[in-house]
């Protein structure tokens, strides 16, 4: 009897171990879904691919019903977009009611959306009009969400460019552009009010690209440099994502809120780009993203909030070949469309080693629980 407890509880603590090891594969980052593409797979294919890479975030921008509904009873977590075009409507209060109506409430109950971008770098056009309605549409929404009760499941903000700063070095003297105060300063009362995210898209490329000559590839790639000191905090940087981080609490803070937090919804390194655009290689984009992996699943905080991970959206899961701009633009996936990685992202076996790696180690360990089962029953049989 004693022999057949032993068994049990062996056989119970193996199980255990495979489920943990299963439950440990999961990653911590998100990922940008675009659609600017006529080739890409089909959304059941895509929610394939993403659940047996564990990602368990994705950001859309838009609200593509298709992609809600191939992500339906899963654990993927989906930061939905009102595009910029629908901002002047938004600002209406039964328009908006009517979005979320039509756009959130069918899905929310099998698909888990979590936040609503309201517009993507609004401030980068340099519309007055279009930025004067950009906080009005967030009340708006955000009122919808409350009068049918799904504000403490659905968050609002928008996601800013990283223009929007004047001032980005040293970090604690980060500040926001003065013509943009007007529109920033209500906004930061907004997130404030609702504890909601300040959302910035940044690019460290966009900075080394226009300075190869001052700024150091080691410094944007995060990889062993002498890094940088913040004269006014004396507080060491060892690479620029964190230093534009930190940026953007600075400028914050300048106008009077230690209440809210920073997260990066884009960031991400091109894999091709024209002949002006230094850096933009497969092997860059390779080392910037497998770093920047290493450093989420790490837990990392950045020098000014290291008790507060970094929490980041990588750009992106596909190269779109409608965008336009310069052929930076189309290559910042980490796959291809026809589902091949574009580059190995890294040791860890994130993306594209991964369904490789934790299939084969997942294997190995049932084979072995399989093993093992076997053995024990035979001893047990063999004592009979």
């Amino acid at each position: 009897m004693a022999s057949s407890s032993f068994f049990f509880t062996f056989l119970f603590l193996l199980l255990t171990i495979s489920d943990l090891f299963v439950q440990t594969c999961g990653l911590n980052f998100g990922i940008n879904y675009g659609q600017k593409a006529n080739n890409l797979p089909s959304h059941s294919r895509v929610a394939s691919l993403i659940n047996s890479l564990n990602v368990t975030r994705i950001k859309l921008y838009d609200a593509d019903p298709n992609v809600l509904s191939a992500f339906s009873n899963s654990d993927v977590e989906f930061i939905i977009g009102l595009e910029d075009e629908s901002l002047q409507s938004m600002r209406d209060p039964s328009k908006a009611q009517n979005w979320i109506q039509n756009h959130v409430q069918p899905y929310i109950s099998q698909t888990k959306i979590t936040c609503i971008t309201v517009g993507n770098e609004v401030f980068n056009y340099n519309d007055t009009q279009l930025s004067a309605n950009l906080l009005p549409a967030m009340q708006s929404v955000y009122n919808a969400l409350v009068s049918l009760g799904l504000a403490q499941e659905v968050t609002v903000t928008t996601a800013h460019s990283f223009n929007i700063l004047a001032t980005s070095f040293p970090p604690s003297s980060g500040a926001f552009r003065q013509d943009l105060i007007q529109y920033i300063q209500p906004l930061l009362n907004f997130h404030a009010q609702i504890k909601s995210p300040f959302l910035i898209n940044a690019y460290p490329f966009f900075a080394y690209k226009d300075n190869p000559d001052q700024i150091s590839l080691s410094y944007v790639l995060f990889q062993p440099n002498p890094g940088s000191t913040d004269p006014y905090t004396n507080l060491h940087y060892d690479n620029m994502l964190y230093a534009q981080i930190d940026a953007v609490y600075a400028a914050i803070k300048a106008l009077g809120h230690t209440d809210i937090e920073v997260r990066i919804s884009e960031t991400g390194w091109p894999s091709k780009g024209d002949p002006d655009e230094v850096g933009a290689t497969p092997e860059n984009a390779e080392i910037y993203n497998s770093n920047l992996l290493k450093r989420i699943e790490q837990k990392q905080g950045t020098p000014a909030k290291p008790s507060v991970p970094i929490d980041i959206f990588v750009f992106a899961l596909f190269n779109e070949n409608m965008k336009t701009g310069p052929l930076s633009e189309r290559n910042y996936g980490l796959y291809y469309p026809d589902g091949t990685p574009v580059y190995n992202i890294g040791l860890q076996g994130y993306l594209p080693e991964m369904v490789i790696e934790s299939k084969s180690n997942a294997l190995s360990i049932n084979f072995l629980i399989y093993i093992c089962t076997c053995l024990m029953l035979t001893w047990e049989l063999s004592r009979q």
